[in-house]
């Protein structure tokens, strides 16, 4: 039986299948009786195959690479779908005429057709029952020709003969599939799924491994029984062939024995050896690893270990598979830098031109870096702090990771954790699986050759939980400092002191970080640059960073302010600088460009060159919009790459009271418009609104970008602002954007990320910021350069935001409710 694809089959009618299916259908006997009552058309378009025969009920792919099948199937395709399917007398022939193809062919529905990148098309048929040419009436484009049906004979349902054929067939199959190791045992499920005694009868001949004339014959036998009785022959042939070959192959197999395979072995390593200039023996690996094991400073616990596992080394023969696995172990612990540190420089003036030198702003946060050092400075044996700089991309968590190492004189090594999703990842693997290695943590320690580097653990919010276990669980461990001086690694099979090593985590959001390791992370947040910020770092350190990069001198670009804020504002939207840095490096390249080609440009760049190189601005809608239209509200967001202004939108129509919330929002947002809504219907009287308003009107809000995931309580108050609005058609205070939770009793609850939304203000042009009473101690922490141009009004409950938000004034064309 040849090896078909019994995969992905499954018990569905014929009549199930359309094009979008992956599954392959299996007929019935239900569908055979539907076939056999269609009546056939009176001509067909013929498809000649080249090396196979298509049966009744049976699915087959066909690859055409002749001009005139791909036209036939492309034709049919577009048709009824309906074709006859022959087999070519020849499969040499390229261009087969009415003499070279059989007489006896299968009507074939097509089920998919596939566009090949090679030109071919690959197309999926069916067969639905046999017929017969009577006469070829076209060759060109395609053959056609008038075709009649060829009725089968089948035997009575009690025909106890025929079913003790079909049932060897089955048992027979299931033998091949059980004997063949080129059939997968899957192909069983469908042998035992098929219930039409003549679909299995074709199954069956159409996987065996016969010529296409045997196959043939098989095709034109019309009497069902004497067909299976055929097939049932050239079954107990195969078998018999198959179980020789098996057979064969055992006694072949058998004949190599334990002892030629070791000495054949030996004498590959002895000649791979041999071409390789001759290979270090056993004896001199141990000597070699027990002179470095000498200038090693670890304590008696490792160093007994150590011998220990090298004595079992010794014993060993060195063919067996464990001796590689022993070697690359010791190799491991002789390279691991055990109680080898780096002497810190603790000058912290010293630190301090280093962290200001490469990082410009964040003085909050170089501030808190210092205070760690000191202490490190003053205590010196103090275990080493774990931070996690948290904050939105771009803003230099990791670069600050790096000017931290500089600044104590000590090794860097980074780990990027994002996505990692297997807990031996940070444990390492037992040495006896195939393939086990040490974790990163060992891995990166033994790279960085000291036992005290700066360890950055990069995008730690992303660690993600698979079916390898939990890496974050992993973690706690390593960053705890009441357990990490002895550290676990599967691999090493013994503690690991990583007490002295400094690790700083980044991260871009805290919410999924598991609450256990957050616990044992001391939290600095380093928060977003203003536009003054992003233009004094792209002028200090991203244009001459580009310019470098690039293969060019400082002299042969130069961007004033102006226009450094021009790209700030209208080409980026970010916290960070990395958008800006990408912007730069564009105008780089077209000096670049200009240079290599000889050609005139201005060196000092202009707003039209800014223009020329950049294209139109493209970040106009963080701008703030008029407040003419009742129900439009700013409210201020923070996002994962900082803040962000968004709008919420609210109309009126006629209708039974129903409120409808569209924009991709997550529930807690959802539930903010709710608690919204019902606050205004248990206070209209207060907000001088007609209770029988909420009856006749359904109320739909909406917040724009709708592609764009949107949670939190933090728009609460912009959306009880919206909807009072709405229901009054008073006109918003202009130029104001606001944040706040809300509650049911009619609270301001504060909300987080105040600087960033502070930051998404300013650049939208916003004039005044309405927040939560308690918010105001968050404001009292930014740096009064942040503020400047900006008004705060601070309340406590709702009945302050709308005194605040609200004008008496009327929108234009105002509705009357």
């Amino acid at each position: 039986m040849a090896k078909s694809n019994f995969l992905n089959l499954d018990n569905l009618s014929f009549q199930d299948f359309d094009e979008n299916s992956e599954l392959i259908p299996l007929m019935t006997p239900e569908d055979e009786e539907l076939i056999n009552n269609e009546s056939l058309p009176e001509s067909l378009p013929i498809l000649p195959l080249r090396n196979t025969v298509l049966f009744p009920g049976v699915v087959i792919p066909i690859t055409a690479g002749r001009d005139a099948s791909i036209k036939l199937i492309n034709d049919a395709n577009k048709g009824g779908k309906v074709i006859g399917v022959v087999s070519q007398k020849d499969e040499a022939v390229e261009n087969p005429t009415a003499k070279d193809i059989y007489k006896t062919g299968t009507v074939a529905r097509i089920l998919k057709v596939l566009k090949m990148p090679d030109g071919n098309t690959t197309v999926v048929i069916q067969g639905k029952k046999r017929f017969a040419i009577n006469e070829v009436i076209t060759e060109k484009p395609y053959l056609t020709a008038t075709i009649s049906d060829i009725p089968e004979a089948k035997p009575a349902k009690e025909n106890e003969e025929f079913r003790a054929i079909i049932d060897s067939i089955k048992d027979l199959s299931l033998d091949i599939i059980k004997e063949s190791p080129n059939i997968p045992s899957e192909a069983s499920f469908a042998i035992k799924n098929i219930e039409s005694d003549s679909f299995l009868v074709n199954f069956v001949s159409s996987n065996m491994n016969l010529k296409v004339e045997e196959k043939q014959e098989l095709l034109k036998i019309n009497d069902l029984k004497e067909r299976a009785l055929q097939t049932l022959k050239f079954m107990n042939l195969e078998f018999q062939k198959l179980e020789l070959k098996n057979d064969i192959q055992s006694k072949v197999q058998s004949d190599m024995n334990q002892q030629q395979r070791e000495y054949f072995l030996h004498q590959q390593m002895k000649t791979i050896q041999e071409e390789l200039g001759g290979g270090v023996s056993s004896g001199e690996e141990i000597e070699d690893m027990k002179a470095r094991a000498k200038k090693k400073k670890w304590d008696d616990k490792v160093k007994e270990h150590f011998e220990k596992e090298l004595a079992k080394m010794q014993r060993m023969n060195p063919q067996v598979a464990e001796y590689s696995i022993q070697r690359n172990y010791l190799d491991l612990f002789l390279d691991l830098p055990w109680n080898e540190f780096s002497k810190d420089k603790f000058d912290l003036k010293r630190a301090v031109k280093i962290l200001d030198r490469d990082h410009f702003g964040l003085e909050d946060v170089k501030k808190r870096i210092i205070e760690y050092l000191a202490v490190l400075k003053l205590r010196n044996d103090m275990k080493s702090p774990i931070l996690c700089l948290y904050g939105p991309p771009g803003v230099g968590k990791t670069s600050l990771g790096k000017s931290i190492a500089e600044a104590l004189g000590r090794e860097y090594v980074r780990i990027s954790l994002g996505g990692l999703r297997d807990e031996a990842e940070i444990r390492g693997h037992r040495k006896t699986y195939i393939g086990a290695m040490p974790g990163r943590i060992i891995q990166s320690l033994k790279k960085a050759g000291s036992s005290n580097p700066v360890f950055v653990l990069d995008e730690i919010d992303k660690l993600s939980t698979g079916n390898q276990g939990d890496p974050s669980s992993a973690m706690l461990e390593v960053l705890d400092p009441e357990q990490n001086n002895e550290f676990y690694d599967n691999f090493l099979e013994m503690g690991y002191d990583l007490s002295k090593v400094m690790f700083i985590a980044t991260s871009n959001s805290m919410n999924t970080i598991q609450p256990a390791l957050r616990d044992r992370m001391e939290i600095i947040n380093v928060t977003g640059y203003t536009i003054e910020e992003k233009v004094e770092i792209a002028k200090r350190h991203l244009l001459p960073k580009q310019l470098k990069e690039h293969g060019l001198d400082d002299k042969a670009l130069k961007i004033a302010k102006p226009q450094l804020e021009k790209i700030v504002e209208g080409y980026t939207r970010e916290s960070g600088v990395r958008g800006l840095e990408k912007q730069i490096a564009k105008m780089v390249r077209y000096a670049a460009k200009n240079i290599a080609m000889e050609e005139a440009y201005n060196i000092k760049v202009s707003n039209d060159d800014v223009i020329e190189i950049l294209g139109s601005p493209r970040m106009e809608r963080d701008k703030y919009e008029n407040n003419d239209v009742a129900g439009v509200v700013t409210g201020l967001a923070w996002t994962s790459v900082g803040g962000d202004i968004l709008f919420i939108e609210s109309i009126l129509s006629k209708g039974k009271g129903t409120l409808s919330i569209t924009g991709n929002l997550g529930k807690v947002m959802k539930e903010s418009a709710t608690i919204a809504m019902e606050y205004i219907k248990a206070n209209a009287d207060e907000f001088g609104i007609d209770p029988e308003v909420f009856g006749k009107y359904n109320v739909h809000i909406h917040v724009p970008e709708g592609a764009t995931p949107k949670d939190g309580p933090s728009a609460g108050v912009t959306m009880l602002t919206s909807l009072v609005s709405l229901f009054t058609q008073r006109k918003v205070k202009k130029s104001l954007a606001m944040t706040g939770e809300i509650t049911l009793r009619g609270k301001v609850l504060p909300v987080g990320g105040i600087k960033e939304k502070i930051l998404a203000a300013k650049r939208a042009r916003i004039k005044e910021i309405l927040l939560c009473e308690d918010n105001r101690r968050d404001i009292e922490e930014i740096k009064p350069e942040y503020l400047k141009g900006l008004t705060f009004h601070y309340v406590k409950d709702m009945s302050d935001v709308l005194k605040l938000a609200l004008t008496k004034q009327k929108v234009n064309n105002a509705k009357k409710l």
